[in-house]
């Protein structure tokens, strides 16, 4: 039966702990004293002591208490026959208190005795005396992590060291299928020469294997739980990285990320907060130690760390001095990179109407207006060349405001960010890359950067010959942000000045312009950006943070406007934020933004979201994205929400114009080909639609959007079995609980389930925000025409944005109602009977 929280009333499964929703005790918590939450102990009965010299199973003799805690007491004992001494855990007795769960300790315990590995305590024996089940283990002569980290925090080599010599061991006992489910920094020793080791694993389980109690026993302390733990849901091996995660976190900066005077505040803040960074509570980090901690610290297990080598080759990466690759999420220098904000999710309206493609693509490619073929290239990531790799968040940025500059020329055809982020490793040679990327320069820089003083190495490469056309070191005593802007506008207007590309005088003007004078908040606001493209509840709001904070620190920075604005758009197109609450963040740091700085493509960008999404006026976003595209025509995504909108409003060819227009100025961008993947399932191209969306998950299995077109393209063909499929994994990810539903799939068929489906969320639309596109998606496949009709009126009586998508071929079953037509009008959708007829 289903635990009801007696706070809120929330449902939670029948072995959570805590609820999922407020993170009220489920159960009477044992032991909570004075000092509120629990730190270093697991939720336990305690035991009662033995006296030195007492003799147990006839050969370990007792000399003393080593350590006690919630899951038992451990001595230092002499093994009296082998003449060596060791450490002997006695378990509490209720983890005994039935054959069964006896049994299961016995199977996990010997399993986890079958480990060898030098970052393991080895586990000796697991025996039973006087009915006093114990565990027989290695003495290691040390002090717990526990222990060092309240001397202050470590050096962060050393913490890089521990945590990875712990991940080495988790992996090996991983790939025996066996999770430890209580790491935790007391649960790990270091020797006097600097080995860690890895204690406890008598406690751990078994992937696949029923929990070790039923009872009120969490195994894990508190302040070190996944959220998974938490809630009480089954273990694998993500909540092993979770916990080394919260580890790092303390060694690095001497606290713990989640904290709280009561369990309950702390787990709470496990399942809803994200954690400071640590950078924040201790400046002088390496780059890329933030990442590996929020990457092991994602809530949602699909976006975390999927193993411990994933983890190593990233603590590896840092202490080389490189940015972390598995922690590195793609991003994208198109416009303000709000644009990816939308693209992530593939969930965003087009943003503009009626454009002279024409026009833009001879701009873009050459022809008409210069008189001249565009000059195609890319711009590689940057190499950083400084002792102190901090600095290479520095050096990237440098990077991304040069592409940026070259893209506001429009003599230049210039390849997006995330399409060149993936050649960062200079594996392939420079020739190949170009091939790849279409294009015929490539740019190649490094720098270094020794407290004010900045330099940098540039060189322009003609690819076909691998020829050196321009090379020129550039240095700077760096005083104040504008110093930086400053090498960074030198190097565009050289490398245009090269390839003999004319610069206009207001594309000089926009180039030579410097977005904010403080330069903490502009390392805040490309903060934001990198957490942005995470595009995960917890990457989102760290997002927020960091673009809150730009805003902070120079209230005029219009950009940091932009980014807060595309973080609640991007709530409320994901359905975490429902319009009411989401739309008036949204027109408040629009209008600042507009107001403080009208002439920047990112801007106008945000002003025809704002019009599109919130206000449905398609004509006032059409201009907006007109003033954005004048700007940068190097905007891959404006043109891929210029296919789209152009789809709604049936001109499939200039659609297909556009998102091609996209792909050559971004190719190697995941969200980009999904806008494709759109683009063909509104011209009726099904299978190519579901073709390209299988890829695209295939390659990138958190863009859950991308569920989205297969199920639809499937529906319309009538591949329901395989529409099913899709919708079951896009609602399981999106929407919890609804396992029971699809369960009776076989006995309702497809109609039926979808209807109960929808039947079930609308249920739970009193207690919770449940977008009404779920809805009538839903009640459309399944062909009930009413509900589904009440559903986008309510969509559309509520704003959200999602109905500007209903003239999606999949819903041609309603293209006779009237209440449909009616909606198409408000919406200034098309109606067309030869649309229709396509339809069918």
């Amino acid at each position: 039966m289903p635990m009801i929280c007696p706070k809120c009333q929330t449902e939670n499964k029948d072995d959570s702990k805590f609820c999922s929703n407020c993170a009220a005790p489920l159960w009477p918590i044992v032991g909570a004293g004075p000092e509120g939450a629990s730190v270093t102990r697991t939720l336990e009965t305690p035991l009662h002591i033995l006296k030195a010299g007492a003799l147990i199973a006839g050969k370990y003799r007792i000399f003393e208490e080593i350590g006690a805690g919630g899951m038992g007491v451990v001595y230092k004992a002499e093994d009296i026959k082998l003449k060596r001494s060791v450490a002997l855990k006695f378990l509490p007795p209720n983890l005994m208190d039935s054959p069964d769960l006896k049994e299961r300790f016995l199977i996990e315990a010997q399993a986890a005795a079958a480990l060898s590995h030098p970052n393991i305590c080895v586990i000796h024996e697991i025996g039973e005396s006087e009915g006093r089940p114990y565990i027989a283990m290695e003495y290691v002569e040390g002090e717990t992590l526990r222990d060092r980290v309240r001397k202050g925090s470590l050096e962060p080599g050393e913490a890089v060291d521990i945590v990875n010599q712990v991940a080495s061991g988790l992996a090996e006992a991983h790939g025996k299928g066996i999770i430890h489910r209580d790491v935790k920094s007391a649960n790990i020793m270091v020797t006097a020469k600097g080995q860690a080791k890895v204690m406890d694993f008598g406690l751990a389980k078994l992937r696949g294997g029923s929990s070790l109690t039923r009872t009120q026993t969490t195994l894990g302390t508190v302040a070190y739980m996944s959220p998974e733990q938490a809630r009480g849901e089954e273990l694998d091996q993500r909540t092993d990285i979770w916990s080394l995660g919260v580890v790092l976190y303390e060694l690095l900066s001497g606290k713990l990320p989640f904290k709280g005077d009561h369990d309950q505040t702390v787990i709470h803040s496990i399942l809803h907060k994200p954690p400071k960074p640590p950078s924040k509570v201790r400046p002088d980090l390496p780059s890329g130690l933030d990442e590996i901690v929020f990457k092991s610290l994602v809530k949602n297990t699909g976006n975390r760390y999927q193993s411990m080598e994933e983890v190593r080759g990233d603590l590896a990466a840092v202490a080389e001095g490189l940015r972390p690759l598995k922690a590195r999420l793609p991003r994208t220098f198109l416009g303000i990179r709000m644009a990816l904000i939308y693209s992530a999710l593939a969930l965003a309206l087009a943003l503009f109407i009626g454009l002279d493609v024409g026009g833009l693509r001879s701009r873009i490619f050459g022809g008409e207006g210069r008189g001249e073929r565009a000059i195609t290239l890319a711009v590689l990531p940057f190499i950083n060349d400084s002792p102190d790799q901090e600095n290479t968040y520095f050096i990237n940025g440098v990077m991304e405001e040069i592409l940026s500059n070259l893209q506001k020329i429009k003599a230049l055809r210039v390849i997006s960010r995330t399409s060149v982020e993936q050649y960062r490793d200079r594996k392939k040679p420079v020739r190949e890359i170009a091939e790849e990327l279409d294009v015929k320069y490539i740019v190649e820089g490094s720098g270094q950067k020794y407290g004010n003083a900045f330099r940098l190495r540039m060189q322009l490469i003609m690819a076909e010959h691998e020829s050196h056309l321009w090379g020129e070191s550039f240095q700077q005593n760096i005083n104040d942000v504008k110093d930086i802007f400053y090498v960074q506008i030198r190097i565009a207007e050289s490398v245009a000045g090269a390839l003999k590309a004319v610069i206009a005088p207001e594309e000089k003007r926009l180039i030579e312009k410097v977005p904010t004078a403080d330069q903490m908040a502009y390392d805040s606001y490309l903060r934001g950006n990198f957490y942005m493209n995470g595009a995960s509840p917890d990457d989102v709001a760290t997002a927020l943070h960091y673009f809150e904070e730009a805003r902070n620190r120079d209230p005029r920075f219009a950009l940091a406007y932009v980014g807060i604005s595309g973080v609640w758009l991007f709530r409320q197109q994901l359905g975490w934020a429902a319009p009411e609450e989401a739309g008036p963040k949204i027109v408040e740091a629009v209008e600042r933004a507009l107001e403080l700085d009208s002439t920047l493509a990112d801007v106008h960008s945000a002003v025809a979201s704002m019009k599109v999404y919130g206000e449905f006026d398609l004509e006032g976003g059409e201009a907006a994205l007109k003033k954005a595209l004048e700007i940068n025509p190097n905007h891959a995504q404006a043109h891929a929400d210029y296919s789209h909108l152009l789809n709604m409003l049936g001109r499939t060819d200039e659609a297909m114009e556009n998102i091609e227009l996209a792909l050559r100025l971004d190719p190697h961008n995941p969200a980009i080909k999904w806008w494709y993947a759109q683009d063909l399932l509104y011209a009726r191209r099904y299978d190519e639609a579901i073709s390209v969306s299988r890829d695209i998950y295939e390659k990138n299995p958190s863009m859950n959007n991308v569920l989205d077109c297969i199920y639809h393209a499937s529906h319309v063909t009538g591949r329901y079995d395989q529409a099913f499929e899709a919708i079951k994994l896009l609602y399981s990810k999106e929407l919890a609980d609804l396992d029971h539903v699809f369960d009776r799939f076989s006995e309702l068929g497809y109609a039926g389930t979808l209807s109960l489906e929808a039947d079930t969320l609308l249920a739970q639309a009193g207690s919770r925000y449940i977008a009404p596109t779920f809805l009538y998606d839903l009640y459309t496949f399944a062909g009930n025409k009413e509900r589904a009709l009440d559903e986008m009126e309510k969509a559309y009586e509520v704003r959200d944005p999602n109905i500007l998508y209903i003239g999606r071929p999949s819903y041609a079953i309603l293209r006779d109602e009237l209440r449909y037509q009616e909606l198409l009008r408000k919406l200034k959708l098309p109606i067309g009977d030869k649309k229709w007829e396509r339809a069918l």
